[in-house]
């Protein structure tokens, strides 16, 4: 049990214990004499303070009108006092009742408010806290989403949609990777919020993975569109550079990226991995300017076939994941050998992570990233620390893909059979 729980018990077995005994303690005997007196050290009490006023009178400390009051006050208290005080019933019986009852229905009462009100989880151990407060299973997720989904297709006539539900919707099946029906209920709610740049920004990604993510055409002028509402639109500035680059504009890239990073919280995700596109970006321009024309660097660039991205965790496997675990992120060629021509490590505790690939991730000379045509991306999190597949483990992968391109996003969302 908790610190907070023994307290907590500590405190009602105090309050038990002031309140049973007295109504356990078997009643003391009523006086046998019908007219007894009140005891006579009340009454010589107030005699004391008769006299007391009678002296504040004649000091002048108090007027008559005062004196009059506080007199009347304390011969009607003299009457009380003289009256016969006769013996109340014996009511044993019911003491012991209300016994019983604050005994044992009053902590029961408290423990069932506290688990209909309160946070019960909150008195767990810790080791049991995450436990109690676990993610929903993909099974539940799927279902809720199903459920909002019928929702909406079954709108009651007169009824206005909604655009929030339709983009929550899209949301949804973003994240169980559905991106065809993900990008069907964009669309649904792009028709009902035109002018809402995250939005679009949101739909271009979605629509970029059913095209094999490639931004391309509209995903491209769902970008634009949302610059236009907002040029400081983080994710729109982003897959615009992603676009850039794409179609062999390292120049535009660096541009779009730029201006993502001067906007980007500093020390984020986000910002490192905008740090390590734009390394790319750069290196891509620098290659591509005429020999005579390239500045002298001051430090080595970064090579042009990295690949980068961010690796993280589908919500519904989080409950799987220690923070202790290592994650591996490697890329592999599509043909020929599966060793892994660049590998990354660290911990589950770091996730989700930017991660860059390139040859200097290589785990053999004569096996690099740079070399391969296509490759795979894939995520494995082993709680051995063996980068082997094991039976249990976290997984993802992404691809084929080409060395060379920037700002993927790896998922893991499957366990190893």
């Amino acid at each position: 049990m908790t610190l907070l729980g023994l307290l907590g018990l500590a405190l009602l077995l105090l309050a038990l214990a002031m309140l049973l005994p007295a109504l356990l303690r078997s009643p003391r005997p009523a006086p046998t004499q019908a007219g007894s007196l009140a005891p006579e050290p009340n009454l010589a009490l107030l005699r004391e303070q008769k006299a007391q006023l009678d002296e504040q009178l004649g000091s002048g400390a108090i007027g008559p009108a005062q004196y009059a009051l506080a007199s009347s006050e304390l011969e009607q208290r003299v009457l009380d006092e003289a009256a016969p005080v006769t013996a109340p019933p014996s009511h044993a019986g019911g003491d012991r009742r209300s016994a019983l009852l604050l005994g044992l229905v009053l902590p029961l009462l408290a423990l069932a408010l506290y688990g209909w009100l309160g946070q019960p989880q909150a008195v767990l151990p810790p080791e049991l806290q995450a436990g109690a407060a676990a993610e929903p299973t993909q099974a539940q997720v799927e279902a809720m989403v199903a459920q909002l989904a019928k929702r909406l297709d079954e709108l009651p006539s007169g009824q206005p949609p909604d655009p929030q539900a339709w983009e929550m919707l899209a949301r949804a099946y973003a994240s169980l990777q559905r991106f065809e029906e993900s990008n069907r209920a964009y669309i649904r709610a792009g028709e009902l919020a035109p002018r809402n740049a995250q939005l679009l920004a949101d739909h271009a990604d979605v629509l970029a993975m059913v095209q094999g993510q490639s931004a391309a055409g509209e995903p491209t002028r769902l970008i634009e569109r949302a610059l236009a509402i907002d040029p400081k639109n983080l994710k729109a500035l982003a897959l615009a550079g992603t676009a850039a680059l794409q179609r062999q504009d390292p120049g535009a890239a660096v541009a779009f990226w730029s201006r993502a990073q001067a906007l980007a919280p500093p020390d984020s995700e986000f910002a490192a991995g905008l740090a390590s596109s734009l390394d790319v970006a750069r290196a891509q321009l620098l290659a591509a300017a005429p020999k005579g024309s390239r500045p002298a660097a001051s430090a080595p660039a970064a090579p042009a076939l990295a690949i980068s991205g961010t690796v993280s965790l589908a919500p519904a496997l989080a409950a799987q994941l220690a923070a202790s675990d290592t994650v591996f992120v490697f890329a592999r060629a599509v043909q020929g050998s599966r060793m892994p021509l660049a590998i990354l490590k660290f911990k589950a505790s770091e996730l989700p992570r930017a991660f860059t690939l390139d040859d200097s991730s290589a785990m053999s000379p004569d096996l690099k990233l740079s070399g391969a045509g296509q490759v795979m991306l894939v995520a494995r999190v082993s709680r051995s620390g063996n980068a082997m597949p094991q039976a249990g483990d976290l997984t993802g992968e992404l691809g084929p893909v080409k060395p060379g391109s920037p700002g993927l996003r790896l998922v893991i969302n499957s366990v190893q059979p």
